[in-house]
């Protein structure tokens, strides 16, 4: 592969390991039954953790994150913002944070594409440059 279509691929493939991760989290640590009992009566750093986790999708603190990246996308245009705004959506989408974190990784997806797109030189902006050019009547 090129040195540019791995550099086009790194975002995504970085924004899956995301998903892995918080999906972990989610099914490993908080959805645990034996965790949770566990936690109950033990206090090891790991369900402090835990609990700040729960507290975290109580309070919609990763939905209100990911539309504070989803904002920052949008009035910037750097890839890594673009990158920050869709996996916070993806983070707050396995945290139960749905209509927040959809919308984030909505916006944060389409920016980065269109980055990257601007990046490469779109066709568009060949193609315009052809239309330009006034052409004499036969």
């Amino acid at each position: 592969m090129k040195t540019s279509s791995w550099r086009s691929t790194l975002p995504w493939l970085l924004l899956l390991a995301v998903g892995l991760g918080a999906a972990a989290l989610r099914f490993g640590l908080i959805e645990s039954s034996a965790i949770g009992q566990f936690c109950s009566g033990h206090d090891p750093w790991w369900c402090r953790v835990r609990t700040a986790l729960v507290l975290g999708f109580l309070h919609n603190v990763y939905g209100v994150a990911a539309l504070l990246g989803a904002l920052l996308a949008l009035l910037s245009r750097r890839r890594a913002l673009a990158w920050l705004a869709a996996a916070l959506g993806v983070f707050a989408l396995q945290l139960y944070c749905v209509e927040t974190g959809a919308l984030a990784v909505l916006i944060g997806s389409l920016r980065l594409l269109r980055l990257q797109a601007d990046a490469r030189g779109a066709p568009v902006e060949q193609h315009r440059q052809r239309q330009q050019q006034v052409q004499s009547q036969p």
